[in-house]
Formats: structure tokens, C-alpha cells, sequence
């Protein structure tokens, strides 16, 4: 039987083994990622001979969620062995983060077995690199002036180094006292920067901040996810400088990211500010994500 626990700085090398093999490009295949937001919906890890499995278990009451794992062998047999899992349990199989490539997986394995359903809410935005590092062409007219306003202002742009952990963990604090909402995925995002910042390069992080005045008013951090893609997975900005936004997008994206051919800037969570924004940045493609759930 499968034995799930938490994950810990110690897995990073066998976990990241596992995602090489596959070379998934959906944002929850990450190590960085699955370390710093496990207490948002408390994942859990396991292995499976060479599979690496990450799952989100709630409070218990209700079925846990899992990701196709990844890694190389029988995957038959490792879902198969993670029906056994959850039903021993009373809960059928549940897993997300298929995609329109890995879906056909399920469908030649278990026909018949499962329904699946998308989750637009969940489906990763994938830009390519060289679209939002030069900003050509008409699409991009507004996020060009929008660039340009900002160029305007006397900022400093400078990569994450050791020297501005702290400053960088303050700064984060100060946007989330300043919100209006303080719901369980805010403290979720304090613990996960906070992860962030405690092993970042451990975990292969990049970033980038932009100081006005000698303070920090913006800042992102990234890594890259896999062969040929990089992923943003924060990015905070004061949104009382004009063009602030587009100004850390750009400035990073031409910094950090050289060689990587696509930009995932993860899900939208279903937020309709949050989806115009990613949209107005006008994505390659949508990374589709299918929730699965056997008979």
C-alpha cells in the first residue's frame, strides 16, 4: 500500500529525477512548488518504484486529489495501485493535471473507467518567451505604453540575491497586511514565499526586484520547469507606479529566462481580474488541465 507524508527539502533530488523523466509542463510539476504550497490544501508525497506521486488531502472528509505521477515505469500499475489506495478508503480515484497529451495515457489503459471533465479554472497560461521579452507587433500596443510609463520612473532592476531574502520577505508581509482578504490561500502564500526564500537556491530559484526610492516595490520569482519552459510562479507589485506590472513581466522574462522557448505564468484560479490580466498578454496556448475521477 502506498504511504503518503510530507514533503521535505530532503526529497528535492529523487523528486526532481522524476520530473525530468517526464518533462511535464503544467505548473504542479515542480519541486519548488509542491514544497512551498503544501499547507494550502495540506499535499502529501509518495513514491512508487520510480514514480514520484504528490496529493492534496484536505481535511480528510472528503476524497484526496492526486497528480499523474511522474517519473518512468508501468503506469497501469501505479494508478492501479493508487485506486487500491484511495478506495480503501471510501473514496474513488481522483487525479488532475492531465492534459490534452497525457489524457490519451488514460484512455488506451483504463477505457471506460473514468469520466473527466476540464478545469479551465486550473489550466496553466503558456506564452512564448520571445513574445513577452520584445512585446512586438499590434497585440502588444497597450503593454508597450504601458512600458513605456514605466520606463518613465527613476527604478533600479536588479536579479533576487542572498543580500534582499529579508527585504523581499517584508515586502511580501506589507502586501498581504495591505489586503482587504485575509483568506487561508493568503497565509497559504506567506508559508510558500517564505519556503521560497528559506531554500532558494536549493531549489533553483531565479527572481527579480525593482526598487523606487531605495525600497522594494515589486518582485517575482521563477525557476525553470522543464526542458524548453520556464514558470513564473509569483509576482507582486505596487500598483501606485504606472506600468509597474508590465515593467517586472518584461525586465524579468529578458533577465532570467535566455534559452527557454515557452513562459508559464500558472492558472487564474477562476479570479476574472486575474484571467483578463493573464489574457491581455495574449497566450500561445491555454495548457488545458482534466480532472479525472474513476468509477
Amino acid at each position: 500500500m502506498l504511504e503518503f507524508r510530507i514533503i521535505d527539502i530532503s526529497d528535492r533530488d529523487r523528486i526532481n529525477a522524476a520530473l525530468a523523466k517526464s518533462d511535464f509542463m503544467g505548473c504542479e510539476y515542480s519541486f519548488a512548488n509542491n514544497l512551498a504550497w503544501r499547507r494550502l490544501s495540506e499535499s502529501k508525497i509518495a513514491f512508487y518504484k520510480d514514480f514520484y506521486i504528490c496529493g492534496s488531502f484536505g481535511d480528510g472528509s472528503s476524497a484526496p486529489c492526486f497528480i499523474l505521477p511522474a517519473g518512468e515505469g508501468d503506469y497501469r500499475e501505479v494508478i492501479t495501485e493508487m485506486r487500491r489506495y484511495s478506495e480503501a478508503r471510501g473514496f474513488p480515484l481522483v487525479m488532475f493535471g492531465f492534459t490534452d497529451k497525457t489524457l490519451p495515457l488514460l484512455e488506451e489503459l483504463f477505457p471506460g473507467e473514468y469520466t473527466a471533465e476540464l478545469d479551465r479554472d486550473s489550466s496553466d497560461y503558456i506564452y512564448l518567451r520571445s513574445d513577452l521579452a520584445e512585446l512586438s507587433g499590434k497585440k502588444y500596443h497597450a503593454k508597450r505604453n504601458h512600458l513605456a510609463r514605466f520606463k518613465e520612473l527613476d527604478y533600479e532592476y536588479s536579479p533576487i540575491t542572498e543580500k534582499d531574502y529579508d527585504e523581499c520577505i517584508v515586502y511580501a508581509a506589507q502586501t498581504y497586511n495591505g489586503a482587504d482578504v485575509h483568506d487561508h490561500s493568503f497565509i497559504a502564500e506567506q508559508f510558500a514565499i517564505n519556503t521560497y526564500f528559506s531554500y532558494f537556491e536549493q531549489l533553483g530559484l531565479r527572481g527579480g526586484i525593482i526598487r523606487i526610492g531605495g525600497k522594494i516595490c515589486a518582485m517575482t520569482i521563477g525557476e525553470p520547469l522543464n526542458s524548453d519552459t520556464f514558470c513564473v510562479h509569483i509576482e507582486k507589485a505596487d500598483t501606485s507606479y504606472n506600468g509597474i506590472y508590465a515593467g517586472i513581466n518584461n525586465l524579468f522574462v529578458r533577465s532570467a529566462t535566455e534559452g527557454f522557448t515557452y513562459i508559464n505564468r500558472e492558472e487564474d484560479l477562476g479570479l476574472e481580474g486575474l484571467r483578463k490580466a493573464k489574457l491581455s498578454y495574449n497566450p500561445a496556448f491555454l495548457l488545458n488541465k482534466y480532472e479525472v475521477i474513476f468509477k
